[in-house]
Formats: C-alpha cells, sequence, structure tokens
C-alpha cells in the first residue's frame, strides 16, 4: 500500500474522536504538569514565608518577651518558643512564645509524640518518669499555639515544654485559659506575648516510679502572664491555677502580672519601658480581653465563695439539683424565646457557655413591678428556687420579684451585722 492510498485513512483517523481523545490528554497531562510545577513553586514560597515569621517571632520575643535571667540561665531557642531549663527539677523554670493570628489559618493536626530535647545536653528523656504517673504532660506553650508551622508545633513536643500537671487542670481550665487567649488573638487581630512558668515550692512531690530513669518535681501551681504591646492600648494580665481543682471559671483566676514575679520570683516583660512595665503591669481587669465579635464579651467572673447566708455562686449551683437554694451572680445577657415567650436570664457567662440561668414564664409576668429582661441586665442578684436542669445546665423558675434579692441589698446587710 502507497502513501498515497493510505494518506486519506490516516486523515480519517486524525479527525476520529481516539485521536482526539489523545489530543485532549495529552493537553490534560500538559496542563497537569504545569500545576504541579505551580504547586511545588507555592509550598517553597510558602516556606520562605513561614520561616520569615519565625525569624520575626524569633526577634520579637528575644526582644520584647524574655523574663530577666538570672546566673547560670541559658536560653534554649527553638522556632516557635524560647525557655530556660531547670534541670534539677526536670521542668522548664519558664517558656516565652507569641500567638500569631496565623493559628486562624493553620489547621496541623497534633502530633502526641513526645521526645527528649536535642538542644539541651541534660536528659530530658522523661518518658517512664511521666507513664503511669498520675500527672498529664502538660503543654506550657500550647500545641495549637503553633499549628501553622509543623516546625514550631513539633518542638512543643519536646519535654523541656511540659510540666506535671494534675488530670483536672491539665484538661480543664487550663486548656480553657488557652483558648481564651487564641480567642482573642482571633478577634483582635494582634499578637499575644506569653510567658509560662511553673511556681515551685520547698517541698514539691516528685514522679517517684520504680522504672524512671529521672525524678521530676511536681509544682503546686503554674501560671501565664500575658501582654498586648502592639495595640493602641497596651495591657496585661496574668492567671495562676494551683495544680489540681480549679473550679470557680477561668476569670476568677485572673491577677496583676505584678502578683506572679513576687510569687514566682521572676521578672516579667523587663525590656518594656518602666512606666508602661508598671502600668500594664498592675492591671488584672479582664473585660479588657474581649475583641470586637467575641460573643463571649460581657461575660464576668463568679462571684467568690463561700458567699454569705448559705447562698451559692453560678458554679455551685450544679452541686444543688433538685434542691431549693439561693444562686448568685450577675446577669449578663437576656433571652426571650418565641415559642414560649419565656425570658432566660444567664448569669455570669454568655449563652450558650452559661452555667445557670434563670427563667420567667410569661404566666408570671404580671408577679413583677418592673421589666425584668431589661431592669436586671447587668445587676448582681441572688434567685431562690427549686435548682432543675436542662440540657445539663443548672436554672432555677423565678414565679415573683419576691424571690430576688439584689447583692447590695446583701452586702448592706452584711454590713449591718457587723455593726
Amino acid at each position: 500500500m502507497t502513501f498515497r492510498t493510505i494518506a486519506p485513512l490516516i486523515a480519517f483517523l486524525a479527525g476520529s474522536p481516539l485521536f482526539a481523545q489523545s489530543g485532549q490528554a495529552d493537553a490534560l497531562r500538559a496542563v497537569q504538569e504545569e500545576y504541579n510545577r505551580l504547586r511545588e513553586q507555592l509550598e517553597q514560597v510558602r516556606g520562605k514565608v513561614e520561616q520569615a515569621k519565625l525569624a520575626v517571632m524569633q526577634h520579637d520575643l528575644a526582644q520584647w518577651g524574655y523574663p530577666a535571667l538570672d546566673t547560670g540561665d541559658e536560653v534554649v531557642v527553638h522556632p516557635g518558643h524560647a525557655l530556660v531549663w531547670d534541670d534539677a527539677r526536670k521542668i522548664p523554670k519558664w517558656t516565652a512564645h507569641i500567638i500569631a493570628a496565623d493559628i486562624m489559618e493553620g489547621n496541623l493536626a497534633r502530633i502526641d509524640t513526645f521526645l527528649p530535647d536535642p538542644l539541651i545536653s541534660a536528659n530530658t528523656d522523661l518518658f517512664s518518669s511521666y507513664w503511669f504517673s498520675g500527672y498529664d504532660r502538660g503543654h506550657m506553650v500550647p500545641s495549637a499555639d503553633m499549628r501553622w508551622s509543623q516546625e514550631a508545633m513539633q518542638a512543643t513536643y519536646y519535654y523541656s515544654n511540659i510540666g506535671p500537671q494534675r488530670p483536672e487542670l491539665n484538661r480543664g481550665p487550663w486548656a480553657e485559659l488557652e483558648d481564651w487567649m487564641r480567642r482573642y488573638v482571633h478577634y483582635s487581630g494582634r499578637r499575644l506575648f506569653v510567658i509560662t512558668a511553673p511556681i515551685t515550692g520547698p517541698e514539691m512531690p516528685l514522679l517517684n516510679k520504680p522504672a524512671a530513669k529521672e525524678d521530676v518535681s511536681a509544682p503546686p501551681y503554674f501560671f501565664k502572664a500575658i501582654v498586648d504591646i502592639d495595640g493602641p492600648e497596651k495591657k496585661g494580665i496574668a492567671f495562676v491555677m494551683k495544680n489540681g481543682l480549679n473550679d470557680q471559671g477561668i476569670l476568677s483566676y485572673a491577677v496583676p502580672i505584678d502578683s506572679v514575679e513576687a510569687l514566682s520570683g521572676l521578672d516579667l516583660f523587663p525590656a518594656l519601658e518602666d512606666g508602661m512595665e508598671a502600668r500594664i503591669e498592675a492591671m488584672n481587669n479582664a473585660q479588657d480581653w474581649y475583641g470586637e465579635g467575641d460573643r463571649a464579651m460581657g461575660e464576668v467572673a463568679p462571684l467568690p465563695v463561700p458567699l454569705p447566708g448559705g447562698r451559692f455562686n453560678t458554679v455551685q449551683a450544679k452541686y444543688h439539683i433538685g434542691n431549693k437554694a439561693t444562686i448568685c451572680g450577675t446577669v449578663v445577657s437576656t433571652r426571650r424565646t418565641k415559642k414560649a415567650n419565656a425570658l432566660y436570664l444567664n448569669f455570669d457567662r454568655m449563652y450558650p457557655n452559661q452555667d445557670f440561668y434563670a427563667t420567667v414564664w410569661e404566666s408570671n409576668s404580671p408577679n413583677f413591678s418592673y421589666d425584668p429582661e431589661t431592669f436586671l441586665q447587668g445587676r448582681k442578684i441572688c434567685v431562690t428556687g427549686m435548682i432543675t436542669t436542662f440540657s445539663d445546665i443548672a436554672r432555677i423558675s423565678i414565679n415573683n420579684e419576691t424571690e430576688i434579692t439584689f447583692w447590695d441589698d446583701v452586702v448592706r446587710g452584711m454590713q449591718q451585722d457587723d455593726h
């Protein structure tokens, strides 16, 4: 068969669907290869951006975020945090890091593989000390604060970043406090400088176990101190929690930074200008730490216990379910349902995070000489009644205003009794 006779056949096949599909496949392969090249380039650029951000973080942390160094202190610098190691107790003396707005875009998963710190010459392989010790391996720098950088997050799993914490601390209020700080960064869009440290004592229990290679000391308290020095209003606050049960809500543990300096012996944020340092280290108003749009804005700490006259605060309400009791707190928000037209008074914390609320049913509205929805907003009150639950939240149904006492009246009564 000559070329003259097969040429029409080749032309026909070239225009056939089979050849067309082959041409489309070639085009697809070319586009896919281009996409892969661009994706690889993008990952390289992302890596460079991440390294640049970590470099800025390390610089700013060293300039503004370290406590004052004592003789013999050696700062260990990791990609996203720094620390001084207390080898005698096998715990960090302190850690320092910055919570950056990048956490909002980070989605890296937890690693949960704890390792010795390669930058510390002393033994930090503490697996056998913690295993079945009754203590959690509590992060000082949370891994979630570094979920935007694999390199920085991995370093948070070194034992040099771990302190022995009771489960009721580590899995409860400590984790809630860390979430609270990230929420501020999210809604404010500003960085937080954070120092975390144990507060040691003269007689601390050891994680003594027969198979343990090292004795690890369990501190009685831990603290976090934070400052925002990027915003127009420079501010600071600290939180101290005991290494055990802390059941009064995290805002109850807010203190001035000055007080944790006195407890720990550390000089925190010494690089700040003296006047600014003195001002922000005297602050402890948690209301300053809610960014625009945060639905929790307005929440307050429960009234400190013990309350007079057999009264209880909102956190204690859950311990008296099924009994008649008097519960006291601040009405931080109100909510009226459309279906039942019932009024809900949320105490201390905003819906849906409240520990306790009171209900005024529509049928009981005529029993009030004032509008409880507006009149009670922002007031500290005590309500008396049978405590029940709905969706595991303690509540009291108020039938009339005689079941409400204003906290100011309670305080005045105490003052009169003292005289």
